[in-house]
């Protein structure tokens, strides 16, 4: 691999020019510049972005983490946060902290030790998964959907709770009333709030929602199909089930092919993330949209106006999300 002293030697200038050439620090002579853009080109040449970093204190570098890179949820997320950085001229690194809070401290480590310039943080896990690195960070921070208790950070809200309400309403304006909720694992604060818009919904229309019908699982396809088995299993199914995720309502509409129940003639679905694909299900899946394009931009933004020094209090963002109607909740037949 070439070198800057190398290229330098071949175009007959000093190292220092090189540098100049590359880094548009200094005014170089249009010649000069072309001669060694030239010879560059022709050796190959790649600036260190270490070597540059050390020197300029930047890299250019952010961090982006998230609790499970193969949920379409988070890949979508991820598509948009690399979007708004590569149009800032920034580029990521990005980690997965899918198996716990050991791994998400283990790559929180391993992306300072990148001399990462900012990070935007997608925290996993129940509440009480500390870490000692983000609650002294080296870096700017922004949290995406969750506040990390005990983090000085800038914060990006999708209103979780309140799109779980209007996707249970929904239900609710079509008629049904006997109306069950499946979910990811209780200790997930996603689960809390999207399960609490569900429960707030649900009482402000004087209806019951017993343990039974209160299903948890995986948040996964297959988790989704395993709920809806024990759900349409029981003596008296419900009419409607609020998902409080696209791939869980995904297996769940399996499950219900498998077992008889056709959607939404038998039984209405409403899911939450509006991932890639959610349309193109059978019958395509009204589902809650978080507005996961603008939160990456918005956290992007903020992340470098951080980065470059941007001072003042600490900023608390929070988006909408909305209600994408389709085909797979429909009015409860007259027959119930």
């Amino acid at each position: 691999m070439a070198t800057m002293k190398q290229v330098a030697e071949r175009a007959g200038v000093s190292i220092s020019t090189v540098s100049h050439v590359i880094n548009n620090t200094r005014v170089v002579s249009d010649d000069v510049r072309q001669r060694v853009l030239g010879i560059i080109d022709e050796m190959r040449y790649i600036p260190s972005a270490v070597a540059r970093s050390l020197k300029n204190d930047k890299t250019k570098t952010i961090g982006v983490l998230v609790p499970n890179s193969s949920n379409p949820y988070f890949a979508e997320l991820i598509r948009w946060i690399e979007e708004a950085a590569f149009q800032t001229g920034y580029s990521i690194i990005l980690c997965n902290a899918h198996g716990g809070d050991h791994k998400q401290t283990t790559y929180l480590r391993l992306l300072m030790e990148k001399r990462i310039d900012g990070l935007v943080l997608v925290a996993s896990g129940a509440d009480d998964e500390q870490d000692l690195l983000v609650h002294n960070p080296a870096v700017p921070i922004v949290q995406i959907e969750r506040a990390l208790p005990g983090l000085l950070a800038d914060l990006i809200l999708a209103g979780e709770e309140e799109g779980a309400y209007q996707a249970t309403r929904h239900l609710i304006e079509l008629g049904h009333r006997a109306i069950a909720c499946v979910s990811g694992p209780a200790a997930l604060p996603r689960t809390r709030e999207r399960v609490g818009g569900f429960m707030r919904a649900m009482a402000q229309a004087g209806l019951e929602a017993p343990p039974a019908r209160l299903i948890q699982d995986a948040f996964t396809s297959a988790g989704g199909y395993a709920a809806f088995t024990r759900l349409l299993a029981q003596p008296h199914p419900p009419t409607a089930v609020f998902v409080t995720s696209d791939l869980m309502a995904l297996g769940g509409l399996c499950a219900a092919s498998g077992a008889g129940v056709r959607v939404p003639h038998q039984l209405s679905v409403v899911g939450y993330d509006d991932i890639d694909g959610a349309d193109y299900a059978s019958p395509p899946l009204t589902t809650v949209a978080p507005p996961k394009r603008e939160m990456a931009r918005l956290a992007i933004e903020q992340l470098i106006w951080r980065i470059k020094g941007g001072q003042g209090p600490l900023r608390s963002t929070a988006l909408e999300s909305r209600l994408v109607v389709r085909a797979s909740a429909t009015p409860l037949p007259p027959l119930h």
